[in-house]
């Protein structure tokens, strides 16, 4: 499948994968697909970086479905047959656990940890090697800063983690791609995306602390670029732990 305007992400992405050692020959790489448009991007360049890249692997892609009514997930089922992608949706009950059940007041986190090992262990079953998550330059630029507000350390996710407990790598091939890139691909093409339906989104501290850096990048002409290149340079992508 041919893909519009995607030369500018994949040129970011090959970057980041190169910089880093993302992939190796013969890796089967798991594409987490939460239905938003940074998976479906991510997809769809691992699948573009697939024809040319010197290092030859697999793609597949995974959805942890969270139980939310009216969720469907059968768009990016359609996409990823029609790419020759192998796709699974893990059903839970995740939603009902956190809301209903346990009536969290800070659902967020919980919900991310039990997603995360959701899709390690599919990932495992599956026969993979890696997991490819969707996060971009933006994301992590504001992860870092919501560890400074919140937490008073330094730190972010890293471009490549090992799980040693599952013996699984995770990667981030969008690292260097910033958001808006990303949302121009997403114009250009017709993708698949899965509305979420979660009372949380749209509610977080990440979303408030995505409104403030934007801001204040409009008004400090290159503020994101000086942050970003200030993680490179303090070693933030060489930390132990995220």
């Amino acid at each position: 499948m041919e893909f519009n305007s995607i030369r500018r992400l994949l040129s970011c992405a090959r970057r980041a994968v190169d910089d880093y050692g993302m992939i190796e020959d013969g890796d089967r790489i798991a594409v987490g697909l939460s239905g938003g448009k940074d998976s479906i991007a991510l997809l769809c360049v691992l699948l573009d970086l697939q024809r040319f890249y010197p290092k030859r692997f697999e793609v597949c892609g995974i959805s942890v479905s969270m139980g939310f009514e009216g969720m469907d997930y059968s768009p990016v089922a359609d996409f990823c047959s029609e790419c020759g992608v192998e796709y699974r949706v893990i059903k839970t009950e995740l939603a009902h656990i956190i809301f209903d059940v346990r009536k969290e007041s800070n659902p967020c986190s919980l919900c991310a940890k039990m997603r995360r090992g959701i899709l390690h262990d599919a990932a495992k079953e599956m026969g993979c090697s890696k997991i490819a998550l969707g996060h971009h330059y933006d994301d992590v630029i504001d992860t870092f800063m919501l560890n400074l507000f919140h937490e008073g350390r330094i730190g972010a996710f890293l471009p490549v983690t090992y799980l040693s407990r599952k013996d699984i790598t995770l990667i981030r091939p969008l690292l260097y791609v910033p958001e808006k890139d990303i949302r121009y691909f997403l114009s250009k093409n017709d993708l698949p995306t899965v509305k979420n339906p979660c009372p949380e989104d749209g509610h977080t501290e990440r979303e408030k602390m995505k409104q403030l850096i934007n801001g204040l990048d409009r008004e400090y002409k290159g503020l994101k670029h000086r942050i970003f290149g200030a993680m490179q340079k303090g070693g933030v992508f060489e930390m132990n732990d995220e």
